[in-house]
């Protein structure tokens, strides 16, 4: 299955703006591309590249004054089946992890573990250590917040997610994330393109989508509390601790977002 990716972006900057942009596919998927998604500006300006701590491809430049559209199309393959998880997989003693997946232990900004150890002791302590305690963790946070797009907000922590049971895909993946944290399980959270292909209509509006990834044993496993079900098609941009790390633009000033699409379609091949 071939799947048309891509996104618009437009700004209005009151003065030139420093900004770091995380919007390219994962390196783990760029041979998969037909197209190569590269970011275009309109007015073109100058871009420099690099990667940060995790692996991830950032972009940096200086938006000018004015309305400035940032913007890529590109066509992935996919397999176009459901997504597995090894529902076997066990659980990684911390002595036997490796180094690589210790910083995925701790708490971070936005998944603060630490206020949530207690409880995920008392509701996951008794369920079998590795995906199925993974994917108890998933189910108790899929039912636990409500989805609103009226309800996102930059500055919600796990902890306040839970206590609020409401929120975005973000808020979803930060909950599940610090829970398997509290657990001794590594977590990290990933920001993908997902669409709609294999669900029922009505469809929303195209968004980027949050979900986040498990160390057990034999590697990472892909979990999505928000929509807590195999899906089809998820290209995966970015992998950090939490959506701090992995934010898709970052600017340095004042900025008003006037325009936001962003679509994950499956191609139609005659």
């Amino acid at each position: 299955m071939k799947l048309r990716i891509g996104y618009e972006l437009d700004y209005d900057f009151p003065q030139p703006t420093p900004m770091i942009l995380m919007l390219h596919v994962h390196f783990s998927r760029v041979s998969e591309l037909d197209e190569p998604d590269h970011m275009r500006l309109d007015p073109p300006v100058r871009v420099s590249a690099y990667r940060d701590g995790f692996g991830n491809w950032c972009s940096r430049l200086v938006a000018p004054q004015g309305r400035v559209r940032i913007s890529a199309d590109a066509v992935i393959n996919d397999s176009g089946l459901p997504e597995t998880i090894r529902h076997d997989a066990g659980q990684v003693p911390v002595e036997l992890l490796p180094e690589e997946c210790l910083v995925f232990l701790l708490a971070s900004r936005f998944c603060d573990s630490d206020r949530l150890l207690d409880l995920a002791w008392q509701l996951f302590g008794h369920v079998l250590p590795g995906a199925p305690r993974v994917q108890a963790i998933c189910d108790f946070v899929h039912q636990r917040i409500a989805f609103d797009y009226n309800d996102a907000s930059v500055t919600r922590t796990a902890s306040e997610a839970y206590r609020e049971g409401r929120g975005v895909c973000r808020d979803y993946a930060h909950l599940a994330i610090a829970f398997c944290r509290a657990m001794n399980i590594p977590a990290r959270y990933c920001t993908c393109y997902l669409g709609d292909v294999g669900t029922p209509p009505p469809f929303p509006p195209g968004d980027f989508a949050a979900s986040f990834e498990a160390y057990l044993s034999g590697g990472w496993e892909m979990f999505d509390p928000r929509n807590n079900v195999p899906r089809v098609g998820r290209v995966l941009i970015a992998r950090g601790r939490d959506a701090a790390d992995v934010a898709i633009t970052t600017t340095f000033g004042p900025n008003t977002l006037v325009g936001f699409r962003v679509w994950t379609d499956e191609v139609i091949e005659a």
